[in-house]
């Protein structure tokens, strides 16, 4: 049974930096596309950046430039370094495996907070 651990949120000022990860249980993680996902107040969640098993990146536009996603399959974590961060980056991160269409697939985690102080 899948399950995540997203942790390293936390409170930073605007054009600073944080790394948040995600350890995941339960599924061949190697195999796996895994991806970042956040949801700010009162928005949908919406997918930022994904990885697939032979390390190949895709990112949204908001990110592009500004956030890496990259994974240690011998620990089953994926990680999302940001840099540049903006206060309209502030949101519940969340990671979850990912399918077609940069879509969610599986139970979520209970996500980290990152907050950006203007």
């Amino acid at each position: 049974q899948l399950q995540l651990v997203e942790s390293g949120g936390g409170l930073v000022q605007a054009g600073g930096s944080l790394r948040v990860s995600c350890a995941a249980s339960g599924i061949m993680f190697s195999r796996r596309t895994m991806g970042w996902f956040r949801q700010a107040p009162g928005k949908q969640r919406e997918w930022i950046a994904s990885i697939d098993s032979a390390g190949n990146t895709n990112y949204g536009d908001s990110v592009k430039g500004r956030f890496i996603i990259s994974r240690d399959n011998a620990e089953n974590t994926v990680y999302l370094q940001m840099i540049s961060l903006k206060p309209e980056d502030t949101a519940v991160y969340y990671c979850n495996m990912v399918v077609a269409g940069n879509k969610p697939f599986g139970s979520w985690g209970q996500g980290t907070q990152v907050t950006v102080s203007s």
